[in-house]
């Protein structure tokens, strides 16, 4: 069961994922709480698993990764282990940074980012397409961002 998250624990959660370089002191200020205790409370929320890790936001197109897509993968269920060895096979591609199990018309969803259309051809036509667990693949090109927001949908105040 999820741990009670009160109005303080709250806004230092809204606050860290807006910025997480923030100092502990300058967070203390924001929420109105001295700094050790304020310390404490993120503590107790990174132990507790509400809070799991800290990342660098880094834009991809800066490192020179223009291209974005979504693909849609259904399993040849039919073959032995495909979940297990498809999941297996997934976590080596780098170029994949997420994949979800899905409803609907396919059984996963993959986001990749690669450099340029020819290295997601080769990606797709190379590494993908060889994957016998794949039945069917569907990419879903991206055009441009409207929305990237990581702060999670939560009652924050």
């Amino acid at each position: 069961m999820a741990e009670k998250i009160d109005k303080l624990d709250s806004r230092i959660l809204h606050i860290l994922q807006e910025n997480s370089k923030i100092t502990n002191l300058e967070l203390s200020k924001r929420i109105g709480l001295s700094p050790a205790p304020t310390l404490e409370r993120v503590k107790k929320l990174e132990n507790n698993g509400v809070i799991e890790s800290y990342h660098a936001k880094v834009n991809p197109e800066a490192l020179g990764l223009q291209v974005r897509t979504f693909v849609l993968v259904s399993l040849a269920w039919q073959k032995e282990n495909a979940l297990e060895n498809f999941m297996k096979q997934i976590e080596e591609i780098n170029e994949i940074s997420e994949c979800y199990i899905i409803t609907g018309d396919a059984d996963f969803l993959l986001k990749i980012i690669c450099k340029d259309l020819a290295s997601y051809e080769k990606l797709l036509f190379k590494t993908l397409s060889q994957i016998e667990q794949i039945e069917r693949l569907k990419t879903l090109m991206t055009l441009s961002v409207i929305k990237d927001k990581k702060v999670l949908p939560f009652a924050y105040e």
